[in-house]
Order: structure tokens, then C-alpha cells, then sequence
């Protein structure tokens, strides 16, 4: 543990204190008023994607039957919870210089700021968690794993685990221990603990913190969407095996059982037979092209996730971790930067993990457009009219037919492939 500061702390810190006095005169006027609209501009849109999450699962009754809904609506509310109170004040005291609520409401609004913050980055493991286990696992497991309580359980982590590290220690000030002359003189240099919230962590607050906070659920997150884009590959090549061994002469009428457009997390219910003609060769040539498609936006949209995740909080923690051993010479500015730079991540989410989810698209198009249930089940808000059912792009309709034809040593495994085709749908959104 840190022990009294030696001196040339405390050069850093004069330093560092005389240009947190000039904090106030760096700004002109249009400079304020565009950080101004910018910093409002994004509090605004945070409020609007998160609340927009929490009312799609309130008027969707299909939304409420998936178990990956509640970890998204969590993650919503803590996000919403970080805009609300987190990033208001954190803006009027960027814009201003000062802090103007005084020194115990500066303890509270740092612990409430680590608290959610942190809370928003578990439910994000936490969901991929919960995909790990919907795809990479078989049905029946994923079923047994994810029971209600479990999920309850994992919920209510997400909520408690982050106050072992923010309000507690926080609130004892554990975080400024062998640092108190450092923030005293930083305190005295931005005019006073009334004036300023000056927010210093020791070297081992700082180790533990960033490890709970940050690189343990990245470390998961990694392994866990490592895992999912290798099992989904899998799928795609067992169909793609499935539809060359159990294909039917070159041309021909079968039955096909096509999935419909689907909230439901049952991957038998929503379907209709139709009839259609197979062409043997074109089928394989589209399946090839098909699977390169798949692939791509398999590992597009990991990819994105990981790394609006990455980009937003690596720079933060990194700086957290850094600035106790370099004598706290990070620059405040280069702090602010990466304080909005996480905020904006729970502006994000919303789109990340909501939007690109289909059955939370349709419920936005009902909110946005019409209001009419309906459209929640259609996906459109323009006609009236259903859209016609297409085979599904990750070869789900392939794997029914098989288990329709006369060779019924493919039906098992067909319907197995098709269930975990089906969670990787509802979990991973546009593959």
C-alpha cells in the first residue's frame, strides 16, 4: 500500500494543480457552447436508446419470453441510470471549472458514477455469457443452465458486486489511503474541497478496481465470443455437409418447413410448409456463397461488438491502472477524454446490443412508427401487409427439409443443427 508522498509527488501535483486553474479560462464562449450542445446531444441520445429498450420489452410480450431480454433491459436501465446522474454532472463541471455541490455529494456522485459504470460492463459479460451457452451449448443444456433463478442470480450480481468497489470504499475513502497529501494539495490548488472533486486512487484501489471492473469480464467476453464465432462456423458447415448428402435428384418438388420472422425462443414454433422446386447445383452454389456471407457478417458483428467495448473503456482503465505508478502526471484533459469516451459506450448499447437483435428492431418499428402490434410480428411499418416468408440466411429452412426427407439418419442431427441455428438468430441478431 502507498505510503506518504515524497516530494516530487508533490511537484507533479503543483503542476498538475496550475493547469486545472487555468481549467476555467481555456474555454471561449462558442468553444463552451459547442461542448456544451455536444455533451447534451449525447446525455439526450443515451436517454432516448436506453428508455426506447426499456418500453420495446414492456409492450412486447414476446420480448419477455427470451432470457437474453433481461439481461438487455438491465443493461438499459443501468445505462439510463448513468445518463440520468452520472453524466449531467459531470458535464456541468467540465463545462463551468468547478464543482458547485460540495464535498460529500462529490463522494456520493464518484461512487455512483464507479457503481454504474461498472454494473454496465457486467451485464455486458453477463450477455455474453448467456450467448455462450445458447449457442455453443445444446438446447436442452442452454435450458438447464439459464433457469430463472439463474438468471435472477447473475442479475443481481450485476448490481452488487460493483459496491464492493465503489461505495464502500469510496464512502471509507479505503482509495485515498497514503495519497491524502497529494489530494489535499491538488484540492487547495483548484480552490478548495468545495470548489473542486478531486478523485485520486491509490495503487492497489486502483489494481483491484480495474480488474473487477474491466479486464475480468474482457477476458471473459474474449473466450466467450472466441467460442461463439467458432461454434457458429461449425453450424454453417454441418448445414452446408447436410444439404450435400440429404439433396434430393437435381430437380424436384418437396416440402420445405420455412421459419417465419420469430420472437419466440421455441425454434419449432412460427413455421409453414410451402412447395418448391430444388435445383441441385445452383442450391450448392448459393450455399457457398451463402456461407462466406454468413462468415463475414459472423465475424463483422463480433467484431463490433468487441470493439465499441474495447475502444470506449481500454484507454480509461489503462490510465487508471498507469497514473498511480507514473506519480499521477496523467493530464486532467486527457482523463476528461476518457471519462466521455465510457459514458459514450452506454450511449452504444442500446444500438449494439438491442438493434442489432431482430426481434427488438420490430419492436422499436411498432414504438416508432405505428404502435400497432401488429407490426411487431411483421417488421414493417409502411404497408399493412405481411412480407413473405423467406429461407433463413444461416441455412435454418435447410436443416427442416432434411429432417423431412425419407433418409431419417439426418432428422436427428438436422434438428439439433436447426436448434442451435435458431438460438444463434435470437442471440447474435443480423448473421
Amino acid at each position: 500500500m502507498a505510503t506518504a508522498s515524497p516530494q516530487h509527488f508533490l511537484d507533479n501535483v503543483i503542476n498538475n494543480g496550475q493547469q486545472q486553474q487555468e481549467q476555467q479560462e481555456f474555454l471561449s464562449s462558442w468553444e463552451t457552447v459547442f461542448l456544451t450542445v455536444f455533451l447534451s446531444v449525447i446525455i439526450i441520445l443515451t436517454v432516448f436508446g436506453n428508455l426506447l429498450v426499456m418500453v420495446a420489452l414492456c409492450k412486447d410480450r414476446h420480448l419477455r419470453r427470451k432470457k437474453t431480454s433481461f439481461f438487455i433491459v438491465s443493461l438499459a436501465f443501468a445505462d439510463l441510470l448513468v445518463a440520468l446522474f452520472v453524466m449531467p454532472l459531470a458535464a456541468i463541471e467540465l463545462t463551468t471549472g468547478q464543482w458547485h455541490f460540495g464535498e460529500i455529494f462529490c463522494l456520493v456522485r464518484t461512487s455512483l458514477d464507479v457503481l454504474l459504470t461498472t454494473a454496465s460492463i457486467l451485464h455486458l459479460c453477463c450477455i455474453a455469457l448467456d450467448r455462450y451457452y445458447a449457442i455453443c451449448c445444446q438446447p436442452l443444456v442452454y435450458r438447464s443452465k439459464m433457469t430463472p433463478v439463474r438468471v435472477a442470480f447473475m442479475l443481481i450480481g450485476c448490481w452488487v458486486i460493483p459496491t464492493f468497489i465503489s461505495f464502500l470504499p469510496i464512502m471509507q475513502k479505503w482509495n485515498t489511503i497514503g495519497i491524502e497529501d497529494i489530494i489535499e494539495e491538488k484540492q487547495s490548488l483548484s480552490g478548495g474541497s468545495n470548489t473542486s472533486c478531486v478523485f485520486l486512487v491509490n495503487q492497489p484501489y486502483a489494481l483491484i478496481c480495474s480488474a473487477v471492473a474491466f479486464y475480468i469480464p474482457l477476458a471473459l467476453m474474449v473466450l466467450a465470443y472466441h467460442r461463439i464465432y467458432v461454434t457458429a462456423m461449425v453450424h454453417v458447415r454441418q448445414i452446408e455437409t447436410l444439404q450435400r448428402a440429404g439433396s434430393v435428384p437435381i430437380t424436384c418438388s418437396d416440402h420445405v418447413l420455412t421459419i417465419r420472422s420469430s420472437t419466440s425462443s421455441d425454434p419449432l414454433d412460427h413455421y409453414r410448409l410451402r412447395t418448391a422446386t430444388v435445383s441441385l447445383p445452383s442450391e450448392q452454389a448459393q450455399g457457398r456463397h451463402r456461407r462466406i456471407r454468413i462468415e463475414t457478417r459472423a465475424a463483422k458483428t463480433l467484431a463490433i461488438i468487441m470493439g465499441c467495448f474495447s475502444l470506449c473503456w481500454a484507454p480509461f482503465f489503462i490510465t487508471n491502472v498507469v497514473d498511480p505508478f507514473i506519480n499521477y502526471s496523467v493530464p486532467w484533459q486527457m482523463w476528461t477524454a476518457w471519462l466521455w469516451l465510457g459514458y459514450i459506450n452506454s450511449g452504444l448499447n442500446p444500438f449494439l446490443y438491442a438493434y442489432l437483435n431482430q426481434a427488438f428492431r420490430r419492436a422499436f418499428l411498432a414504438i416508432l412508427c405505428c404502435g400497432d402490434e401488429r407490426y411487431t410480428q411483421q417488421g414493417i411499418c409502411s404497408t399493412g401487409f405481411s412480407r413473405p416468408s423467406v429461407p433463413s440466411a444461416n441455412g435454418t429452412s435447410m436443416a427442416l427439409r432434411l429432417s423431412f426427407l425419407p433418409n431419417r439418419s439426418y432428422s436427428d442431427n438436422g434438428q439439433t443443427i436447426l436448434a442451435n441455428e435458431q438460438e444463434s438468430q435470437d442471440s447474435l441478431g443480423p448473421l
